[in-house]
């Protein structure tokens, strides 16, 4: 771990939003000119230093993996190696994220954690980072975590934030928009420090009503506001480990057959606000070797609309039987936008500026050409996705969640599915009863630990959407 720690900027370029230290950025969330904080140098990785991984526990690989952004000048080794090892306890599997074959090609299954949701692997981590930084000095040592949901990572988020010192966490969510077990994950947790907030709107509501908190520099610095949505860059880096152990794991078979070639890998990722399959895109700039990078999206498909024909416009968003998925306007994907331009934040302003007065942005020439280059994408409806659930519990007995299930369609649809293709099974299905049992009936038995949410009290608020 020796050298500096990676720094950030911000994708809108403000001097004052620049070459900032990771305790900052985590504990900003939000740059204060509206960008999203970006690495200001993309470490790499060698091929040799990955195969030296391939005997280590996802735990001991995860910090390998962090540490090359994150070094002794914001947390020392021994702090790091504690807070990946206890964040990686919480899970239920030995492996943290195993990886299974089904159907001719690998399903990663990312619903291990606490709540049975990908979000998991970084929330874990980014409240851990978060108690050590409010602990050794950060803010006075008080943060009023401020977040939006679309299903999961609320949850996620409060199950990594209960009880902790000198924590608030306030959760909007949309009223009706998210599946009675997603809200009974959160509003079941009895910790004070937790608070749970229907909006009478839709995630992008949600959404706008905390980056609006964000840019009220009064509000901001009073109540210390910071952020658990992936804007937040701890929750983009903590997600790249997955996909480092991804590529190991699917290319054991291939190393024990003493197989020198290099093996790619493609990644299928259900995608709403980018952040996920973003993660994929950095660790591919790391050097991991990656082939394609899908993105697939339900039918709120502006993603699907932009890499396929380069049209980044906002409709209205429809409520769909993948709810953590139904978002219009996607903020990761700022970060993205600012490495298509060139790293150029005039260039990334312009085009947000556009975006934000008309709800449209069209690339199209080398700009499309390029974004097709890092990305392939597709959309299933609801019926192409109870289909997919249908299909792979009757032929193979696996059940997938409307999420995952996307993910696994479009690698039909494009014609990937082989032993180097692997999709990201972001929820347990059993979150989701009333939408798999659609397809599947009758269910298989759930987790105990989500039917117990049935039986426990609940506590939540509700507010108009203004």
């Amino acid at each position: 771990m020796s050298g500096a720690s990676v720094t950030y900027s911000s994708t809108r370029g403000d001097a004052s939003q620049a070459n900032l230290s990771f305790r900052e950025v985590v504990m900003r969330g939000l740059a204060h000119d509206k960008g999203l904080f970006v690495p200001d140098v993309m470490p790499s990785v060698t091929l040799e230093e990955i195969e030296s991984w391939r005997s280590l526990s996802y735990a001991d690989m995860s910090i390998k993996v962090i540490s090359k952004f994150v070094k002794e000048d914001q947390v020392p080794s021994d702090v790091l190696a504690d807070i990946i090892k206890r964040s990686c306890k919480s899970f239920r599997h030995e492996d943290v994220t195993p990886l299974k074959e089904v159907g001719g090609h690998y399903v990663l299954e990312l619903f291990h954690g606490p709540t049975f949701a990908f979000k998991d692997v970084a929330l874990q981590m980014l409240g851990n980072f978060f108690e050590y930084f409010l602990s050794t000095g950060s803010n006075g040592g008080r943060l009023a975590v401020l977040g939006a949901t679309s299903g999961d990572t609320g949850s996620a988020a409060i199950y990594g934030l209960r009880g902790k010192k000198g924590i608030d966490c306030v959760i909007l969510y949309p009223t009706g928009r998210v599946s009675e077990i997603q809200e009974r994950q959160m509003t079941t947790v009895p910790d004070a420090n937790i608070h749970c907030v229907s909006i009478d709107g839709t995630f992008d509501d949600c959404q706008d009503l905390v980056k609006a908190s964000f840019r009220d520099e009064k509000f901001r610095d009073e109540v210390k506001l910071g952020a658990v949505n992936s804007i937040n860059w701890c929750r983009v880096l903590a997600q790249t480990t997955y996909y480092f152990w991804t590529y190991l794991r699917a290319t054991d078979d291939k190393k024990k057959e003493d197989n020198d070639d290099v093996t790619k890998i493609s990644c299928s990722v259900p995608t709403g606000n980018f952040g996920d399959v973003l993660a994929g895109y950095y660790s591919k700039k790391m050097g991991l070797p990656l082939d394609k990078l899908v993105v697939a999206t339900n039918e709120n498909d502006i993603l699907h609309r932009f890499f396929s024909e380069g049209e980044y416009h906002m409709y209205d968003i429809n409520k769909t039987i993948s709810p953590s998925m139904d978002i219009c306007k996607s903020s990761n994907f700022e970060r993205y936008l600012y490495h298509l331009g060139g790293d150029d934040p005039v260039t990334l302003a312009n085009w947000m500026s556009a975006f934000e007065s008309t709800g449209k942005l069209t690339l199209t020439g080398s700009m499309l050409k390029k974004a097709k280059q890092d990305f392939m994408s597709a959309r299933a409806d609801t019926s192409m996705t109870l289909s997919i659930i249908k299909d792979y519990y009757e032929k193979y007995g696996y059940m997938l969640c409307p999420h995952s299930a996307v993910g696994v369609s479009a690698i039909h649809q494009l014609d990937l599915v082989s032993s180097t293709t692997v999709c990201l099974a972001t929820a347990h299905d059993a979150k989701f009863p009333d939408a798999c049992k659609r397809a599947v009936d009758p269910l298989p038995k759930p987790p105990p630990q989500l039917a117990s949410l049935w039986s426990m009290k609940t506590r939540s608020s509700n507010c108009p959407n203004d």
